[in-house]
This record gives structure tokens, C-alpha cells and sequence, in this order.
């Protein structure tokens, strides 16, 4: 089989990230070749490829579900929300410009051809691609230009699903507000629907369904039963407030990790092998008692370390590492995090502040290139028996260690600064690494004279366990063969338009404000 498909949602966390990493799973159980994509993507939580290129993380997650190694042409466009209201582009895995909301509007004009090339480069190396929308299909003041959503499914004649999410409510009303605020055009090529993360009574939506698809002459492909804790690598701040199950300890102690949750806050994905462990409860937290009082706190990366860091000292969450410090407490720095609590920070690239002074609890001092440093590295945990670790590093900040311990040895060097129980490292990830994980929880216990016990699942296990799942939520909750003919011969022609259509619609606008304005 060949064909692709974009599956769009109602608004941002409807489900897209979740539904195209299943069927990339199911597919791939079927012995298909399937690669994701998503033409343009905004968050700060990123990932290296073996390229060296940065992709969003869901993009490599779902790569990971396709069973495939992810590479750049998988996201070409990647949005990093930086200080004083700019955005760093991304393109094709590397830095390409700086923009503000307004101008990069206009800049889309000339990605658009790099996000073609990458899906018909996908396309001519894959059977099927499985392209993810970003926000919504319907956002019209967006939709001049988009190289995400129909725009996008309008040039390369893509099929499309409008995933809603039930458990928000107005399923009905946004499905069919999102179809009908699409121009005619754009509308068909919408196939059809699918329900997200449905908790109740099958037999009492079914009416609703087929009430939907009589009105709409579109069919729902099937209805996601909502299941707690299935996911993949969150990308933005929603994720942060997402529930986090806590597995029994396996000693008499469980571990409290506090994780400082800061305003371009990036990689937040770095705590959750931490969470995988038993008996480790992370919390995002701007509590100055909660930072004090955990076991362990993480200073978490960031895209706008200065930004950042003032905020910290402004909610006076420095006192809190400060007085950590004096006491003893773990505390671990990873990338801006890291160069938060060095000296000197000499920023030129991503904040106009030029220099600025860290919280001096480590014998660091940064300097920013205009370069990233885009990079797998492996080593071993000196500290920590010696045992092997592996990360990656997205970062413009040169960190440069003047005492203290290096965390890491590595060919041709170190990496990262230990004095006493507060600890940095440039590298994200690394507590994916099971036994440099499992090593540094066992002294975080024994520092705080804690009968903890570390669990024996890997946690690539975990991850796959994961995937299995969302392949079996698509193969058990979808009409397979019906999404397959959408994915092979597109949406069928005659599909029924809705009024108003956003043409008929921006009429209808400029005849109201005409009126007024002679009134």
C-alpha cells in the first residue's frame, strides 16, 4: 500500500500526538514502512537526532513507534519560543532565524517548499506518512500561508482526520465548527472524525455519532477509549499539569523530587525515567518550601537562561537553592539550569541583557556561541561507579568548569561540575540511562538517610511497553480498513460542504463592519 494522511484535532492537546504514534505503531505491526511528520511544530522540547539535526520530541517518539530511527525531514520547521517575544526557527534540524508572531507569518511563504520537499522525500523512501496538524485546522486568522494543517493537506492532496477530545466537552459543536469554518476547498478533503479519550457509555454516544455523520456526510473512524497515563513525550506547559501515577516503593521510603518550573521551561521530558522508577514522586513546582523541603531538585533546561534566571531571583526560588546548598540537599542543574547556578553567564544570542551573574553555587561560567551545539554524547559516571550514561546536548551556551569534580568523563574530556551535593550537567537525558539513573537516585537516598530501593525495568522497556499500547488502542478502537482507504485513495469526491466556509465568512465580516463604519 501507498498514501498519507493528516490527522488535525479540534485545538492544541486534542490527541494528535497520541493517535498518529498509534497507528504508526499498528502499522508497523502490519509490516508497513511508515515514517511520521509534522510540517511545523512549536516547542521547547527538543531532540537530537543521529544527524545532528533538532526535531521535536514527539516527532522522534513517534519515530520510535514507526519502529524507525527519526531524522530532520520528519519535522523541517521547529518553533522555539525564546526571550522578548521572539521565536527561534528551526529548519531542517538547524538554526535559521529569529521572528516575532507577526513577521514569521510572512516567512512562512518561503518554508513552504522545504516542507513539501520533506514529505515527498518521506514519501518516495516510506509507504505510508503519517502527518501530524498543529493547534487547529480552523484557526482563520492563520490560515493565509499555513504550512501546517490545510494549507499543507491542500498542497500535497493530503486526506484528513479532525481528531476531538470528548473529555474536554462540546465534541459535537467543535467538530462541526471546525468543518464548517473551513472554506470548501479545504473541506473536502476532510474524511472524517475520530472521538479522543471517551470515559462513559458507548451506547449513549452513538446517537451523537450518527446524528454527526448526517449532517456532516462524514464518518467517524472510531471512538479512543480515555486511558490514564497513555501519552507520549509532552511538548508544552499543558503536559506539566498532566496527573503523574507514583508506583509503590519498594523500601520503606519513597523519593521526593522537586523540579523548579520556569517560564521557558524546555526538555522537561529529562524527569520522566525519574518517575519511572518506584517510589519517586516528581512535582513541577514555584513553591519556595516545596524546592527546600524535596529530596532532590532540578533546575531544568530553558530557552531563555537570563529570562529565567531573573524570575527565579524575582519569586525568590534562589534562596531556596542557596540555602539547599548550604545544607547539603542534592540539587542538579541540567543545561540552563546548569549554567543558572555557575557564575558568569555572557549571553549575546538569546537575551539582550549581554552579561549577567549566575547564583554561584557552581565554578562554572558560560559563554554563548551563535553556533548550537547539536550532539549525542556518551560517557561514564565517574562519580557514580563508573557506570556508562548517554544524553544529548541543544544548547548555544559554552559552559567552562574553573574547580569542583567533572559528573562525566568522555573521550577527549568531561563534562558537567560536582561540588559537594549540588551537581550540573550540560547533557539532557541522561536519566534514561538506567544505570547512572538507578546510581544517582541510591546517593540522593543515602544523602538524605532514606531507605529507598531502585526498580529493575529498563526504561527503553517501559517506553516500548508504551507504544504497544497505543498500537493496540488504534488496532482494538479504529474501523482499520475504512482509515486505510482513506489513506490509499484519499477523501472521496462529493463530500457535502458546510456554511459558512471561512470565504463566506470573511464576506459576511467585512458587509457587518461596513455597516457600522457608514452608520
Amino acid at each position: 500500500m501507498r498514501g498519507a494522511l493528516l490527522v488535525a484535532g479540534t485545538h492544541s492537546d486534542a490527541g494528535k500526538s497520541v493517535v498518529v504514534a498509534g497507528i504508526c505503531r499498528w502499522l508497523a505491526r502490519e509490516g508497513v514502512k511508515v515514517a511520521p511528520f509534522k510540517a511545523q511544530n512549536m516547542a521547547l522540547n527538543s531532540f537530537v537526532t543521529l544527524e545532528g539535526a533538532e526535531i521535536g520530541r514527539a516527532q522522534a517518539a513517534q519515530a520510535a513507534a514507526a519502529c524507525i530511527e527519526p531524522e530532520a525531514a520528519m519535522n523541517p520547521v521547529l518553533l522555539k519560543p525564546s526571550a522578548g517575544g521572539r521565536t527561534q526557527v528551526i529548519l531542517r534540524g538547524k538554526p535559521y532565524s529569529s521572528a516575532s508572531a507577526a513577521s514569521y507569518q510572512g516567512m512562512k511563504r518561503e518554508l513552504l517548499p522545504v516542507v513539501l520537499e520533506s514529505l515527498e522525500d518521506l514519501r518516495r523512501r516510506f509507504e505510508v506518512v503519517v502527518c501530524e496538524g498543529a493547534g487547529s485546522p480552523a484557526e482563520i486568522n492563520l490560515r493565509e500561508n499555513d504550512i501546517a494543517n490545510m494549507g499543507l493537506a491542500r498542497a500535497a492532496s493530503l486526506p484528513v482526520v479532525v481528531v476531538g477530545d470528548i473529555d474536554r466537552g462540546g465534541l459535537f459543536a467543535s467538530l462541526y465548527g471546525t468543518l464548517a469554518l473551513l472554506s470548501a476547498e479545504d473541506q473536502a478533503l476532510v474524511g472524517g472524525f475520530l472521538v479522543n479519550k471517551f470515559r462513559g457509555d458507548a451506547t449513549v454516544l452513538a446517537p451523537g455519532l450518527e446524528q454527526m455523520s448526517g449532517v456532516t456526510g462524514r464518518p467517524f473512524f472510531g471512538t479512543l477509549p480515555y486511558v490514564r497515563g497513555l501519552g507520549i513525550d509532552g511538548e508544552d506547559s499543558l503536559a506539566l499539569d498532566a496527573p503523574r501515577d507514583v508506583s509503590p516503593p519498594l523500601g520503606r521510603d519513597s523519593l521526593r523530587v522537586a523540579v523548579v518550573r520556569l517560564g521557558r521551561i524546555s526538555n522537561f521530558t529529562d524527569l520522566d525515567a525519574l518517575i519511572h522508577e518506584p517510589g519517586v514522586a516528581v512535582r513541577f513546582t514555584e513553591s519556595y518550601e516545596e524546592i527546600l523541603a524535596a529530596d532532590l531538585t532540578v533546575l531544568p533546561g530553558t530557552k531563555a537562561t537570563v529570562e529565567d534566571l531573573k524570575t527565579v531571583r524575582t519569586r525568590g526560588l534562589d534562596r531556596a537553592l542557596i540555602e539547599r546548598d548550604k545544607r547539603g540537599l542534592p540539587t542538579l542543574g541540567i543545561c540552563g539550569g546548569y549554567q543558572m547556578l555557575g557564575g558568569r553567564i555572557e549571553d549575546g544570542v538569546e537575551s539582550d541583557e549581554g552579561e549577567a551573574l549566575g547564583l554561584g553555587l557552581l565554578p562554572v561560567e558560560t559563554v554563548f556561541g551563535e553556533e548550537k551545539i547539536l550532539a549525542r554524547p556518551e560517557g561514564r559516571a565517574s562519580l557514580f561507579g563508573g557506570v556508562p550514561v548517554s544524553g544529548y546536548e541543544i544548547r548555544h551556551g559554552r559552559v567552562h568548569r574553573s574547580g569542583g569534580e567533572p559528573l562525566f568523563v568522555k573521550d577527549g574530556g568531561d563534562e558537567g561540575c560536582r561540588v559537594g551535593a549540588t551537581l550540573g550537567t550540560s547533557w539532557h537525558g541522561v536519566f534514561e540511562s538506567d544505570g547512572f539513573r538507578r546510581a544517582f537516585l541510591r546517593w540522593v537516598a543515602e544523602e538524605r538517610g532514606l531507605d529507598w530501593t531502585a526498580g529493575d525495568e529498563p526504561f527503553a522497556a517501559r517506553r516500548e511497553a508504551q507504544f504497544e499500547r497505543l498500537g493496540d488502542l488504534v488496532a482494538e478502537n479504529v474501523d482499520r480498513e475504512a482509515l486505510l482507504r482513506l489513506v490509499e485513495s484519499g477523501a472521496p469526491s462529493g463530500l457535502p460542504f458546510l456554511p459558512p466556509g471561512t470565504v463566506d465568512l470573511q464576506l459576511r465580516t467585512g458587509a457587518l463592519v461596513g455597516q457600522g463604519s457608514e452608520g
